[in-house]
């Protein structure tokens, strides 16, 4: 007997995303749909959610696999674009939410010295300011245009 597939945060904001009801979403691509990360916890920390979702990477035929990494590196441009960031920091890794998912971290030069070499894990994510529109919808939005003119 097979076991149903749980449930997860990234199961239930795909859900929002297609209702158009999750207001951190940047925009639909492809594979799935681009939205900022709840805590930003580097300017424009932004994630890649696959529609439908699927439970990791390679369980993704090819061509959807191809689609998924290219997708994910048109968010990378645009973020770079927007965010005059020095490289993007990219992570698919599914241990707390076992669904596919892309980070995406903006790094930037100009980061204090004690957390340029740190992974984005490192950081107190507590301290981190939470997606608002008031202070990343404008950004939310540039990165969206980004988006739809490399598309």
């Amino acid at each position: 007997m097979n076991t149903p597939a749980p449930i997860t945060a990234i199961h239930r904001i795909v859900e929002r995303c297609r209702a158009a009801d999750y207001p951190a979403m940047i925009s639909r691509l492809p594979s799935g749909w681009a939205v900022m990360g709840e805590r930003q916890v580097f300017p424009g920390y932004c994630l890649l959610l696959p529609d439908p979702v699927a439970g990791h990477l390679n369980e993704l035929p090819p061509p959807a696999r191809a689609q998924f990494l290219g997708d994910m590196a048109l968010m990378g441009d645009a973020l770079l674009a927007c965010t005059g960031a020095l490289r993007i920091n990219y992570a698919m890794l599914g241990n707390v939410e076992p669904a596919l998912h892309a980070h995406l971290f903006p790094r930037h030069a100009g980061e204090p010295a004690a957390t340029r070499g740190a992974h984005p894990w490192a950081m107190d994510w507590n301290l981190a300011p939470a997606y608002g529109e008031e202070s990343f919808g404008e950004l939310r939005r540039r990165i969206a245009a980004q988006i739809a003119c490399r598309s």
